[in-house]
C-alpha cells in the first residue's frame, strides 16, 4: 500500500511539473557567420577565384562538401539542449549563393528540421551574402526583403544590403534584420554609417506597427561598445535603460566579462551580436519575452594545441586546409512565452 501512493505522488508530481511546462513556450534566434561558404563553381561578375578548384585555395568538391557537413553539425545543435526544435531563425553571414544554402540543408543533420531559406543576391564583390534559414512551423514568414547599403560616395567599394523578415513568432509580430557590415578593412565611419541606416529601418518597421519586436543581428565588425553599435544604431547596455522601441544590447556586459567571438592577436572580439527592441523586455503574461543570451561555444569548434590554441578553428588559415568551422562562434538568444 505504501509503495503504492509513493507511486501516486511520484506521478503527481511529474504530472503538475508538466501541466506548468504546458504553459509556457521557449523558443530561440540565433546567428552564424559560416566563413566563406562557397561552391566550386564560378559566379559570374564575382570574384570567387580563390574558391575555384583551380584557385589559390584548392577548393575542390572533397572540400565543400566537408564544409558543408561542419557547418550543418554546428547549425543542428543550435539551442537544442533548451529548445528541441532548434532555432525558429537562424540569420548567417557569408554564404555566395542559394545553391550552397540548398546543399547545405540536404545534409543528414538538418535534412529533416524543415527550414526554408530567405536569400537574396548582393552586390558584394566576392560574392558573399547574407540569409535566413526559418522553420515555418514556429515563425510565419509574411514578407522579406534585401534593402541594399547606400554607399557614401560615388566609387566606394559595393558591399552587402540588409536583409530584413517580417512575419509572425509565437502569435506576435516579429521582424529580423540580419547585417555583414563593412569590414575593418574600412574605417569605422562606413559601419557608422550601416548603423545609421539599420536604425532608420527599424524607425520604418516601428511607424507601420508601434507594437512590432524587432532582432537585428549579424558580424557587425565592430565590439558593442563602438560608435557604429552604441551610438549610430542606438544599442544600449543596460536594459533599465532602454524604452520599448530603442534597442538592448546583452553583448556587452558579455564581452566586458572575457567572453566573445573570433579572436584577433589574442584578444577576444564580439562582432556577431543579436540586439532587440525593448518590448522583449517586458515580464507580462502572454508575451514573448527575453530570456538569456549565449556564445555557442563548444571543443571541437575551438584550436586545441599550436599557436591560435583557444582560437575558434577556422576552414584554413596560412594556405593550409584545417578542416575546420569558422573563426567566427554562432550566438543565440532565447525567448519565452507562457
Amino acid at each position: 500500500m505504501k509503495k503504492y501512493w509513493l507511486v501516486l505522488f511520484l506521478t503527481s508530481i511529474c504530472l503538475s511539473g508538466w501541466a506548468r511546462n504546458k504553459k509556457e513556450q521557449w523558443y530561440s534566434i540565433a546567428f552564424y557567420n559560416l566563413e566563406n561558404l562557397f561552391d566550386t563553381h564560378h559566379d559570374e561578375g564575382k570574384k570567387d577565384y580563390e574558391y575555384l578548384p583551380e584557385g589559390r585555395n584548392q577548393w575542390d568538391e572533397k572540400k565543400y562538401q566537408s564544409k558543408l557537413e561542419n557547418m550543418s553539425k554546428v547549425l543542428s545543435m543550435l539551442a537544442v539542449d533548451k529548445v528541441s526544435e532548434g532555432p525558429a531563425v537562424i540569420g548567417l553571414a557569408e554564404v555566395e549563393n542559394r545553391r550552397v544554402l540548398e546543399d547545405l540543408l540536404k545534409q543528414p543533420d538538418l535534412v529533416n528540421r524543415g527550414y526554408e531559406i530567405i536569400h537574396y543576391e548582393g552586390p558584394d564583390e566576392r560574392g558573399i551574402d547574407c540569409a535566413f534559414l526559418y522553420n515555418p512551423k514556429l515563425y510565419m514568414l509574411k514578407s522579406a526583403k534585401l534593402v541594399p547599403y547606400r554607399l557614401k560616395k560615388q566609387g566606394d567599394r559595393p558591399t552587402r544590403g540588409f536583409l530584413i523578415a517580417d512575419g509572425t513568432l509565437a502569435g506576435e509580430h516579429v521582424a529580423l534584420i540580419v547585417n555583414h557590415w563593412p569590414s575593418r578593412g574600412a574605417q569605422s565611419p562606413a559601419r557608422e554609417y550601416a548603423g545609421e541606416q539599420v536604425r532608420a529601418l527599424k524607425d520604418s518597421l516601428q511607424q507601420i506597427d508601434p507594437h512590432v519586436k524587432i532582432f537585428i543581428m549579424g558580424d557587425m565588425n565592430d565590439d558593442p561598445m563602438d560608435k557604429s553599435m552604441a551610438e549610430a544604431l542606438g544599442a544600449k547596455r543596460e536594459c533599465k535603460k532602454v524604452g520599448k522601441k530603442e534597442l538592448y544590447n546583452p553583448w556587452w556586459n558579455t564581452l566586458a566579462g572575457g567572453e566573445g567571438t573570433l579572436k584577433y592577436r589574442g584578444k577576444w572580439n564580439l562582432f556577431d551580436q543579436i540586439v532587440f527592441t525593448g518590448n522583449l523586455l517586458s515580464k507580462k503574461s502572454g508575451k514573448l519575452t527575453f530570456q538569456q543570451h549565449e556564445i555557442f561555444r563548444r571543443d571541437f569548434l575551438m584550436q586545441l594545441e599550436g599557436k591560435y590554441k583557444g582560437y575558434p578553428k577556422r576552414t584554413q588559415a596560412g594556405g593550409q586546409w584545417l578542416n575546420g568551422f569558422s573563426d567566427h562562434l554562432p550566438t543565440i538568444i532565447y525567448l519565452k512565452k507562457r
